[in-house]
Order: C-alpha cells, then sequence, then structure tokens
C-alpha cells in the first residue's frame, strides 16, 4: 500500500492530533525548549489545526494568536514556577 493510501485511511482530525502530538514539547524537553520560538510556534499552530478540523475557530484563533506572538518577539516564556524565587 502507497504512503497516500495508507494517508487516506486516516481522518484529517487523527493527522490533526498526530501532528500536535509530534510538535508538542514533551517534559522531558520543556527546559531546552521553552524559549524556542519556532518549538513553541510550531506547537501552537498544530493545536490551532485540531481546533479548526473540530470546528471551534474561536480556540484555534487563540493559538494562533499565541504562535504569532512567539514568531514576533510580542511574549516570552515566562520563568519555571518549580524553581522557585530566588
Amino acid at each position: 500500500m502507497s504512503q497516500t493510501s495508507q494517508l487516506n485511511e486516516i481522518s484529517t482530525l487523527e493527522l490533526a492530533q498526530a501532528l500536535m502530538e509530534r510538535l508538542s514539547i514533551s517534559p522531558d524537553d520543556w527546559h531546552r525548549l521553552k524559549s524556542n520560538r519556532n518549538s513553541r510556534a510550531s506547537e501552537q499552530v498544530a493545536a490551532a489545526m485540531v481546533f479548526l478540523v473540530k470546528n471551534q475557530p474561536q480556540e484555534a484563533q487563540v493559538r494562533l494568536e499565541q504562535a504569532i506572538g512567539w514568531l514576533d518577539k510580542s511574549i516570552s516564556a515566562p520563568p519555571c514556577e518549580s524553581h522557585g524565587k530566588r
């Protein structure tokens, strides 16, 4: 079976969810990637795609605005709460 045929067997929602899972920052990578603008924007765009496929455009817009904020540097990662105040 060709790759295209295999992909046709998977729903659009499942594909979007798989992409979101692939682009999500894992707890093991959080400290390394929490300020990586490309990683954070990619994660938000993938989440927005899931909400769009689920017909939830308002939720998608929130994620897209977050992605834009990462790309235009208008938002940054907050300090890590687990380290406490020094």
